[in-house]
């Protein structure tokens, strides 16, 4: 493998893996304690780090700039993580959850079209449809042989169109604040949010078990740092789409993942499913990727990670 080949395929086989691995963490969190608890402690201590690398680079943000990025923190990081991760605590398999997070930038197109006058090919809504098509298949095959409520399908769904909502809101907006401080805004808005609710739900104190510490330390380096700088760095060197086009791979390696760490069952539904979703997926971004066309991909990207 020639030196050029291993600095496109390596961050990418990263960007795969790390992504996955915020899913990964959220069931491995929620074993140990409920997610309103794993999540006031992973945006504590992620947006702790980050306020501290903004003072030593004296980062500087307005009030406006504040606001809007308080907005798009309960939308994109509070709203999404905590329907997510909830749904995964209530039984929903981390590779359900994956698929449906996946189907984010399909929806980004639907709702661009409809919200800011974009341009969207047929072929890009012929793939959302089969996009949704395959996560309801995989969703049917779960609720035939796991043990979630069936509603806790609905709120990785509600998470996602929080997250659709929010990128399309940032595309209307068009903020101008760095990176970096629109990440550290939006994690300390979604650290007040969490919170709030462990107070309210009587889960705000620190668990004893090492796991759960384990849990957190998964979430904050792999899946918020690592997952979100392997993204920016691919987006950056080999493009937007091509970045957004490697999370697709998500979904199926979470799975495969879930099974050998959790013990669970890859379904021929799931399987299938995913597939389905596949294609629907290449249709879209292979118009989305063209000129004049939405690249929902550029999006301010949650910690799943």
């Amino acid at each position: 493998m020639s030196p050029d080949h291993r600095t496109r395929v390596l961050p990418s086989i990263a960007l795969v893996v790390l992504w996955s691995s915020g899913f990964i963490g959220a069931e491995l969190g929620t074993r140990q304690a409920p997610a309103s608890t794993l999540l006031a402690w992973r945006y504590l201590v992620a947006g702790a780090i980050l306020l501290a690398v903004c003072l030593w680079r004296r980062e500087r943000i307005d009030r406006s700039g504040i606001r809007r990025q308080v907005v798009l923190g309960l939308l994109c990081q509070a709203a999404y993580l905590g329907m997510t991760v909830s749904g995964v605590g209530l039984g929903v398999p981390s590779g359900t959850t994956a698929l449906v997070a996946s189907m984010q930038p399909l929806v980004v197109i639907a709702l661009a079209a409809v919200v800011l006058s974009e341009r969207a090919h047929v072929a890009q809504l012929v793939g959302l449809v089969l996009g949704l098509a395959g996560v309801l298949l995989v969703v049917g095959g779960d609720l035939r042989t796991g043990d979630a409520p069936w509603w806790a399908y609905v709120l990785p769904f509600v998470g996602m169109l929080s997250l659709s909502s929010g990128t399309v809101l940032q595309q209307r907006w068009r903020p101008q604040e760095s990176v970096l401080a629109w990440i550290t805004v939006q994690t300390i808005t979604a650290a007040a949010a969490f919170w709030l609710l462990a107070v309210v739900e009587g889960t705000a104190g620190a668990p004893t078990p090492p796991a759960f510490w384990v849990a957190i330390a998964w979430v904050v380096l792999l899946s918020s740092f690592g997952g979100y700088g392997t993204y920016l760095f691919v987006s950056r060197t080999q493009g937007a789409t091509h970045a957004s086009t490697l999370l697709y791979l998500t979904p199926p390696t979470t799975m495969v993942w879930a099974a050998f760490m959790f013990g669970d069952r890859l379904s021929v539904a799931g399987l299938a499913g995913m597939g389905v979703s596949a294609v629907g997926v290449v249709l879209a971004l292979k118009y989305a990727a063209r000129p004049r066309r939405v690249v929902p991909q550029e999006s301010p990207v949650h910690a799943d990670s």
